[in-house]
């Protein structure tokens, strides 16, 4: 469930709006943060401020990478899956509503989103060394790991167990969109009326661009990646892709995406990429994944059901497809 965003149809461009003005000068910075790219933006017309503002917010995405990062081995991530099977780990109230939050989406979707997907961590590669399916039994036995049922929660206790060994949790396809949100809230509480966080692709924005402008997002065309097909305008809100542009393999003349399906073990096919739009980038994150899995037909009923939220879809045939209330603006 791992995702990969390019800065073009998997992606999300961001307009550069108008020349600078006296109540509002954009700055922003390109780090490497939770193995990603993140691009932070600030818009005030105090230089100082704005910068303050960004600085804080690589310092909040760097506090909550600490806290679930499933690679380092002194997080509660790791204490939690080296526990499994073993014993309950107390953890701090963010992580433990974290992977509350995850539960009910895992419920919603019926385990097409599942935090303990990472049994297969190791199972699958899409860097282009993969050649052959991997043994079917290999496959089987690492995905009867997975299943969002068997972590447990204790709320009395503040406590994550996970029932069987060798399960595993992991935020690949929530971090990022949490730690958007809270670099956001951070940016904000200093005084920052408008900015983005964009961490490779799982993007919110709040207030104006330079020039009060809204802040807009290009949707790539597909058969031609380098342009810019139709605009999104973010107002207050989160845009997040998930797609596998760089990240697939093809075995026996098939795409297989680098999202892994909780259900079966295998990647998925069909589609090249899903952008959620809607108020909150960690829910966005987990449902463009969800997506993804459940596939378009599925997906797409999902999501017509779910009140302020809309999903844009890019299928292995370059086919585009939008959800019931999408609206897209051209490229004028």
């Amino acid at each position: 469930m791992r995702k990969s965003v390019l800065f073009t149809i998997t992606s999300l461009l961001l307009l550069t709006c108008a020349p600078l003005w006296a109540q509002g000068q954009k700055h922003h910075k390109v780090v490497k943060l939770m193995g990603s790219r993140f691009e932070i933006t600030a818009v005030h017309s105090d230089a100082q401020i704005a910068w303050d503002g960004i600085n804080t917010g690589i310092a909040e995405i760097t506090r909550i990478e600490k806290l679930i990062s499933s690679w380092d081995p002194n997080s509660q991530t790791s204490a939690i899956n080296r526990n499994a099977g073993v014993a309950p780990v107390k953890v701090d109230t963010e992580l433990f509503n974290l992977i509350k939050r995850g539960l009910r989406i895992s419920q919603l979707t019926n385990g097409a989103f599942d935090m303990s997907y990472a049994s297969m961590d190791r199972i699958w590669k899409f860097d282009g060394t993969m050649k052959v399916l991997p043994d079917a039994e290999v496959v089987k036995k690492a995905a009867s790991k997975i299943g969002y049922k068997n972590i447990e929660l204790n709320e009395t206790n503040r406590t994550v167990f996970l029932k069987e060994k060798g399960m595993k949790i992991g935020f690949g396809a929530i971090g990022k969109g949490y730690a958007a949100l809270k670099a956001k809230e951070k940016m904000m509480a200093l005084g920052i009326p408008g900015g983005v966080v964009n961490a490779a692709g799982d993007l919110i924005a709040w207030g104006k661009d330079e020039g009060s402008k809204d802040f807009k997002v290009g949707i790539a065309d597909p058969k031609q990646k380098d342009q810019v097909m139709s605009w999104l305008v973010v107002d207050n809100g989160a845009v997040v892709t998930s797609g596998d542009y760089e990240r697939f393999a093809m075995f026996n003349g098939k795409r297989y995406a680098h999202i892994i399906d909780p259900r079966t073990g295998y990647p998925t096919t069909g589609i090249k990429s899903v952008t959620i739009i809607c108020p909150n980038p960690e829910l966005a994150d987990a449902l463009s994944t969800s997506v993804f899995v459940l596939g378009q037909k599925a997906g797409l009923e999902l999501i017509n059901q779910l009140k302020g939220i809309e999903c844009l879809i890019v299928t292995d045939a370059d086919e585009l497809i939008t959800s019931n209330n999408l609206e897209l603006k051209d490229r004028s």
